[in-house]
């Protein structure tokens, strides 16, 4: 079995998935990061592509920027001075070649997260 990774992002406040929000990938070694690759999920609050396929997948640890402020602006929530979620970012390690799926639930105040099937 060859590993991966996926996300879906749902907005709780809407009651629907969130599209259009824009999700950085990035590698973590040690005080370094380095930006692998920047996704939009889809209607269905999904990335079209995994977002690290088996043939790039390595065992590590990753961090996942979810550009929440901006989706929030284009939703037309009412936004604070300054926004109270802007960039959330979750970083979480994979240690074996397996599925590893990482959702966002998403309100304009709260986000929760974990590791889904």
């Amino acid at each position: 079995m060859s590993g991966y990774l996926t996300t879906h992002v749902l907005d709780t406040a809407r009651g629907c998935p969130a599209a259009g929000l824009r999700i950085e990938l990035l590698r973590i070694d040690g005080e370094s990061r380095t930006p692998l690759k920047t996704l939009v999920t889809n209607i269905d609050g999904r990335t079209d592509a995994q977002i690290l396929p088996a043939a790039e997948f390595q065992t590590g640890i990753y961090e996942l920027l979810f550009h929440a402020g901006d989706y929030l602006d284009a939703t037309g929530t009412p936004p604070g001075a300054p926004r109270f979620l802007d960039v959330i970012p979750l970083r979480f390690g994979m240690s074996d070649a397996s599925h590893y799926h990482v959702p966002l639930l998403l309100s304009p105040f709260g986000y929760s997260t974990y590791r889904g099937s």
